[in-house]
C-alpha cells in the first residue's frame, strides 16, 4: 500500500492535543510497519528533527498559505502525485477534491453543538474561534466524504453518530489514544530541579493545563482554587500552561478576587519532554472540563504518579475509569472539596495514585497505530475488490 498521512502542523513548535496524536501515529506506524509505503505531508516549519524518513517513510515539504488553501490544494494536489491509495487525515477535515479514499480522525463534534453566534460571543481566542467556525462548515461534508471516520472515545463515537445519523453504521469507529512512554515517575532530581528552575515552579502547587476556550472551564477552576486558599489558609499555587495573562486577569475580575494572581504561576509554553517533572511536582492535577473527547492529559499525570480531579461529563469518566477522583464541572465547590480531601486523606491519595498508574497503562500509541494499520488494510482490500 502507498499510504498517505496529513501531518500539517507536527513541525511547529508550539504542538497540541491533535498534533501530538498525529506525530505519535506516525512515530508507531514506522515502528510497526515496516513493508507499506507512507507519505507524510507537513507544513514546513522549525521543528522539523521531531520525525526522520525511514526506509519506508517520506517526508513531503508542502507549502501553503492557510490551512483551507494547504488542505484543499497542497494536499490533495501531492497526494495525487505521489500515487496514494489511502490518504489519512488526521485533524477533522479533509480535502472535497481528491477520489483517493479518505480516512479521517474526527476528535470532537464541540464546534457543531454550538451556534456560530455563540462561537463568536465565546471566550476563544481569533485563531480558536475561526477554527471552529472552518470546522463548522465543513466536517458535514467531511463525514460524507471520508469512507472511515474515526474518534476517540466511545462518548465521543455516539455523539457523532447521533448528530450525523450515523450511529451503527460501519464507517464510523473509535480508537483510544495513547499515553507517551516518557510520561512516568520522575526521581531525577537534577532532572526535578532543572525543570523547577526553568518554569519557576513553586515548592506546593497543583496543576491545570487550560486555554481561553470555554470547555476547560478556567473560570471554574479559579473560583475553586480561590475558595480553597480561603478555607485553608494554605499557601499552594496554582500553576498554569501556557495562558494570556491578560484573558487570565478577566476572569479574576469575574470571580471578584484579582488578588489570586500572586498565587498563580503561568509557565508560558512547556516543551513535552519538560511536563512529566512538571505534573511529579505537583500535589494534584485538575482536569475539570466541561466537555472533552478523550483527555490526554488526564493519562498523562496518571502515569507519572499524581492524582487527578476530573469531571463527570463527557469522555472523563470513561477514560480515568475508577483511577480519578470524580466531580460535577458545573459547580466550582465540588472541586474545591476534592481538593480538600486529596490533601488531607493520605490513603485516599495514595490508593489514586496507585490505580492511575494502572489505568494509565490499558492505553498506548501502539496500539493505536496497530488499529490504524488494520483500518488502512480493510480500505484497500474493500478498493481491490471494486
Amino acid at each position: 500500500m502507498r499510504i498517505g498521512i496529513e501531518g500539517q502542523r507536527i513541525f511547529r513548535k508550539k504542538k497540541h492535543g491533535m498534533d501530538m496524536v498525529a506525530l505519535e501515529l506516525i512515530k508507531n506506524l514506522q515502528i510497526i510497519d515496516k513493508e507499506n509505503q507512507y507519505f507524510i505531508f507537513v507544513k514546513p516549519d522549525e521543528d522539523n528533527s521531531v520525525l526522520q524518513e525511514t526506509s519506508n517513510f517520506k517526508i513531503i515539504k508542502l507549502n501553503g498559505c492557510s490551512y483551507p488553501t494547504w488542505e484543499q490544494i497542497a494536499l490533495p494536489k501531492a497526494a495525487k502525485e505521489y500515487e496514494c491509495d489511502i490518504l489519512h487525515c488526521t485533524s477533522n477535515t479533509v480535502p472535497f477534491f481528491t477520489d483517493i479514499p479518505l480516512i479521517t480522525i474526527l476528535h470532537d463534534i464541540i464546534y457543531m453543538e454550538r451556534s456560530y453566534l455563540k462561537t463568536l460571543k465565546s471566550s476563544a481566542s481569533t485563531y480558536q474561534k475561526f477554527g471552529s467556525i472552518y470546522r463548522k462548515l465543513v466536517v458535514p461534508c467531511v463525514v460524507k466524504k471520508s469512507k472511515k471516520v474515526i474518534t476517540v472515545s466511545l462518548f465521543e463515537k455516539n455523539r457523532i453518530g447521533d448528530f450525523f445519523g450515523i450511529k451503527g453504521d460501519n464507517k464510523l469507529d473509535a480508537i483510544y489514544n495513547g499515553v507517551s512512554e516518557h510520561f512516568k515517575p520522575v526521581t531525577n532530581k537534577d532532572e526535578l530541579k532543572r525543570v523547577k528552575e526553568v518554569y519557576n515552579l513553586p515548592d506546593n502547587y497543583f496543576f491545570f493545563i487550560g486555554n481561553t476556550d470555554p470547555k476547560k472551564n478556567t473560570k471554574g477552576t479559579l473560583k475553586a482554587f480561590s475558595d480553597f486558599l480561603k478555607q485553608t489558609g494554605l499557601s499552594h499555587k496554582l500553576v498554569i500552561l501556557d495562558y494570556d495573562k491578560i484573558e487570565l486577569n478577566k476572569l479574576l475580575v469575574e470571580i471578584n478576587d484579582t488578588n489570586l494572581i500572586n498565587n498563580i504561576v503561568l509557565t508560558g509554553y512547556v516543551i513535552n519532554k519538560d511536563l512529566p517533572a512538571i505534573y511529579a511536582q505537583c500535589d494534584i492535577f485538575l482536569y475539570p472540563s466541561l466537555r472533552e473527547s478523550f483527555g490526554i492529559p488526564m493519562l498523562e499525570a496518571m502515569s507519572c504518579n499524581v492524582p487527578v480531579i476530573t469531571s463527570n461529563t463527557s469522555s472523563m469518566p470513561e477514560v480515568s475509569g475508577n483511577a480519578a477522583h470524580i466531580i460535577d464541572p458545573f459547580k466550582s465547590e465540588e472541586i474545591t472539596e476534592a481538593i480538600v480531601k486529596i490533601l488531607n486523606d493520605d490513603a485516599y491519595r495514595k490508593s489514586l495514585c496507585e490505580k492511575g498508574l494502572e489505568r494509565s497503562k490499558q492505553f498506548s500509541w501502539k496500539n493505536m497505530a496497530k488499529e490504524y494499520l488494520k483500518q488502512y488494510e480493510l480500505i484497500h482490500l474493500e478498493n481491490l475488490r471494486k
